[in-house]
């Protein structure tokens, strides 16, 4: 069997490599990429055998533009994992906290840290494309003033110290990811759909599509709406939902719910993503 390869967004260190590494259980070559859609590019060129990429976190809701790339490149989802996010102040070694003017670090993990960063005072925050991003630049830089947000991985990597760890806003701090691949999967257990559809703009008409699951009990997860591009006001609705294809119950829904929507689509049928904590690993 030929190596899995993992393409996730970020570099070396980033919550992506942390969350590949907790579901594949390091039995894969990592590759990184610069943006979302690298990821969804790598594989469906088959640079990649997966793609790994977050859809929502637990304090700052939903990532958008991964909800967009899942129908442009119609790459099925074939498993999630829940990375609890531990977030942490890293500088230069000897560098005080009293001594730090700027932070670096990506939009939202800065955003999950709000609490800590006011009492941080006058300092200035820098966004930048990947927490591991920011550590790798003040190392490179060899700041004194400047210090980055990321994971413990980050720190270790990149030869930093820790000056605070567990800065969040918030422990319960987790972020669903979800791993695409070319090839569809069979869960085993614990089964979960995605889905995402359209409906015609008329009153009642999201009421009857959701009606299909109701009527048959099945547990809706997770609704969420995104623009329609260059149709303004009209919205594709992604949801997720207890139950597995196969089941009669949920044929039987999804059926229906072509016949009562304008456009209907099934993302992936797997399994429940676990909960885990993020390791360090040596390289």
């Amino acid at each position: 069997m030929a190596e899995a390869k993992i393409a996730f967004q970020g570099e070396m260190g980033a919550y992506s490599e942390l969350a590949a590494r907790e579901f594949f259980a390091c039995e894969a070559k990592l590759c990184p990429t610069t943006t979302f859609e690298g990821v969804f590019s790598s594989v469906k060129n088959d640079e990649s055998t997966h793609g790994i990429v977050p859809i929502e976190n637990s304090l700052t809701g939903s990532i958008h533009e991964n909800y967009d790339l899942l129908l442009e490149y119609e790459l099925p989802i074939t498993g999630e994992i829940k990375l609890r996010i531990v977030h942490n102040l890293i500088a230069n070694p000897g560098v005080r906290m009293d001594r730090i003017r700027r932070i670096y670090s990506h939009p939202q993990a800065l955003s999950q840290c709000k609490e800590f960063l006011k009492k941080m005072g006058q300092v200035e925050l820098i966004t930048v494309y990947d927490t591991a991003a920011a550590v790798r630049m003040i190392r490179d830089g060899q700041m004194r003033d400047g210090a980055a947000v990321a994971s413990a991985q980050a720190a270790f990597d990149y030869g930093l110290a820790i000056l605070r760890a567990g800065i969040e806003d918030n422990q319960r701090n987790l972020t669903r990811f979800l791993i695409i691949s070319k090839q569809e999967t069979t869960p085993a257990s614990d089964p979960k759909t995605s889905i995402v559809f359209s409906t015609s703009n008329v009153p009642g008409a999201l009421h009857k599509s959701l009606g299909v699951f109701a009527t048959r009990y099945i547990n809706l997860l997770k609704i969420e709406s995104r623009p329609i591009y260059g149709r303004p006001w009209e919205y594709l609705f992604y949801l997720d939902f207890e139950g597995d294809t196969r089941e009669e119950r949920c044929r039987e829904a999804l059926d229906e719910l072509t016949k009562v929507a304008t456009f209907m689509k099934v993302l992936g049928c797997y399994e429940k993503g676990k909960e885990v904590d993020g390791r360090v690993y040596e390289r």
